[in-house]
């Protein structure tokens, strides 16, 4: 008996190699960007290795590419501690320059200004039959008008809560976003930096509440989270040689898309209580709950509402059920 890989195969597994070099450098200026976003300049390598698929790097990321780069970064791993970092070597100002500033701003200086206050707009994107469920003359406006910190500068100093708080923390979502290769991430991942990258316990909260920016989407038994300015409907507008690649294996293996009818949970981790904002319905939909666990509003995918950090997320659930009366 012999199992081997097709020539079709092999052909492929030789062309994810190559990619993976020539990614390489970029992938080393995100992760490195990552550490800078940081408190402390420095991460566990298991939590960036959850990341791997998702920013392209090897499967040899902590034995021999975490070393590849040392005017970058070094593998630490300090005396009486079990956990091994991957720590900050040197900051380059050129890259504390969020991805939505070079859109916005294109090209950087080379010796551009420290990180602070933005007051730079985020993208929204709302689908085709988009309904407005309900009208707040003037907030969506005032959140995109109100002033950020960077993510590259220190926050510390910021109050847990507080709106700028808040919205700072957007900002590091959608540059942690930006790196990755297809524009999203398991929320499950995303929770295990809430202290690294100063975010909100209710980090989920953010992005229900902002899904004009982001949209969350479960699949399987895994929530994750879309950058929704990177997207065409369901297609990826900009897709990396990495992308394509992934493309090319699920032709080869027959990849039709995900089944339907997958058993699924209502797991948020992240959220306080046990009476969860979210479950989910007997077809796999996302479904609104209120505080007593009556459904709200059914299909979460197929309608969305504005993106307004300046209400509670009692007066969106509060909207859909006026909405519902009407």
């Amino acid at each position: 008996m012999w199992c081997g890989m097709t020539k079709e195969a092999e052909q492929l597994l030789n062309e994810e190699r190559e990619l993976l070099d020539l990614h390489g450098e970029k992938v080393a200026e995100y992760v490195t960007r990552f550490l800078m976003m940081t408190v402390d300049k420095r991460l566990p390598t298991d939590k960036i290795a959850q990341f791997r698929r998702d920013f392209g790097l090897p499967r040899d990321f902590r034995k021999n590419w975490a070393h590849k780069y040392p005017d970058l970064f070094r593998v630490v791993k300090p005396k009486d501690d079990v956990v091994e970092y991957l720590e900050l070597v040197s900051w380059n100002p050129a890259w504390a320059v969020t991805e939505l500033e070079k859109k916005v701003n294109g090209l950087i200086e080379s010796d551009p200004a420290p990180p602070g206050v933005l007051t730079l707009p985020f993208p929204v994107k709302f689908p085709a039959n988009y309904k407005k469920l309900f009208r707040f003359g003037g907030k969506i406006e005032h959140f995109q008008k109100r002033s950020y910190l960077s993510p590259y500068a220190d926050a510390r100093g910021l109050t847990a809560g507080s709106k700028e708080f808040d919205k700072r923390a957007i900002a590091v979502m959608h540059e942690l976003l930006s790196f990755t290769l297809e524009k999203r991430l398991v929320t499950d991942y995303l929770t295990h930096f809430r202290k690294e990258l100063v975010m909100p316990q209710k980090l989920m909260r953010i992005f229900l509440k902002h899904f004009g920016i982001f949209y969350v989407s479960e699949r399987g038994k895994r929530l994750s989270v879309y950058l929704t300015e990177a997207y065409d409907g369901p297609e990826l507008i900009e897709k990396c040689p990495l992308v394509l690649w992934k493309e090319k294996v699920q032709r080869l293996i027959g990849y039709r898309g995900r089944k339907r009818d997958i058993e699924t949970y209502n797991e948020f981790s992240d959220m306080e209580g046990g009476d969860n904002l979210l479950k989910v319905d007997d077809k796999g939909e996302h479904a609104f709950l209120d505080g007593r666990g009556d459904e709200i509003m059914s299909n979460l995918e197929g309608i969305t509402v504005p993106d307004d950090s300046e209400m509670e997320f009692e007066d969106v659930l509060t909207a859909y059920k006026d909405t519902e009366k009407s």
